[in-house]
């Protein structure tokens, strides 16, 4: 065993970047399937990720937003409308959605800037990671002539890999569309019987 010694914690902290430790060890190591968990993804952008800057993230990413949004912009040659607005259900009200951004009637877009290690998971396991599933749904819930969504992700720290985006097209998902547009009228309806019943209006 090799040992080090350090003068300070910021030392220490830098040593221990892109290693496997005590306190890391649970979210690297797999004990049911076989899909990395996120430990897996951290460790391979403390590698080659530029560090992150203590920039608030979500400042971060509504800043990194409009640079990603002009990126797809010059991807697929088309005007994006990123005025902020919220999309309703024509079904329901309380079904909707804020998009990123509009292309037309027919296509809109999502943009994640996200840490280094999530961009990074979804650029390997090439899929819109499943935390983030729903989020590309929803539009098509709300919107019956959406046909396609840019899901797109945006990390100017992973310089060679920086920008990425799935297409999502509604053939390919209208399943899901319909099973959880109705799951969605059905907890909305129970959800209005109940306040009915607790405040009689």
């Amino acid at each position: 065993m090799k040992t080090q010694k350090f003068q300070n914690k910021e030392e220490w902290m830098a040593a221990r970047t892109g290693k496997i430790t005590g306190t890391r060890l649970k979210d690297i190591i797999v004990l049911r399937g076989t899909t990395p968990k996120k430990g897996y993804y951290e460790l391979i952008a403390e590698r080659i990720a530029l560090p992150p800057d203590g920039e608030n993230v979500m400042d971060r990413g509504l800043r990194l937003e409009e640079e990603a949004m002009k990126l797809l912009a010059e991807k697929i040659g088309k005007e994006i409308d990123t005025s902020l607005v919220l999309c309703e259900s024509e079904e329901n009200p309380s079904i909707a959605y804020s998009p990123d951004g509009l292309i037309g009637k027919t296509e809109g877009c999502e943009i994640k800037c996200l840490n280094s290690a999530s961009h990074i998971e979804a650029l390997l396991t090439n899929k819109i990671p499943s935390e983030y599933y729903f989020q590309s749904l929803q539009p098509f819930i709300v919107n019956p002539a959406l046909k396609k969504l840019y899901f797109c992700f945006y990390d100017p720290r992973i310089p060679a890999h920086e920008f990425f985006c799935f297409e999502v097209n509604r053939k390919d998902i209208e399943e899901d569309v319909e099973k959880y547009k109705a799951e969605q009228l059905r907890v909305l309806k129970e959800v209005d019987e109940i306040v009915l019943r607790l405040t009689g209006f």
